[in-house]
């Protein structure tokens, strides 16, 4: 059975910074590229940042590059995102999924950046 907890997540100021880490079960993780997508309030789902299964090649949303890490480690079937330099704009349900999603995914984890 597909496995994957969110935590992390927060109450942050802007300009603040966040990790986000994804534990992922049931599934060949190291073998599996994966992703972070979000759902702000009232939005629909949007991929935020890719990572191939050797963590070689990585993507970002346009708004994010430069300012959110993906990562991975294949050790521990876990999957991070590192997220500095925070904008209210970035206030989301927080995803992770496997290959570039929406499913399965798991329960999420709120992120509410405050100005």
């Amino acid at each position: 059975q597909v496995q994957l907890v969110e935590s992390g997540g927060g109450l942050v100021q802007s300009g603040g910074s966040l990790r986000l880490s994804c534990a992922a079960s049931g599934i060949d993780f190291s073998n599996s590229a994966m992703s972070w997508i979000r759902q702000p309030p009232g939005k629909g789902l949007e991929l935020v940042a890719y990572i191939k299964k050797d963590g070689g090649i990585t993507s970002y949303l346009d708004s994010v590059k430069g300012r959110f890490t993906i990562s991975r480690d294949n050790a521990k079937n876990t999957l991070y995102l590192q997220m500095d330099s925070l904008k209210p704009g970035d206030t989301a349900v927080y995803y992770c999924t496997i290959e570039m999603g929406p499913t399965p995914r798991g329960q999420g984890t709120q992120v509410t950046v405050s100005s």
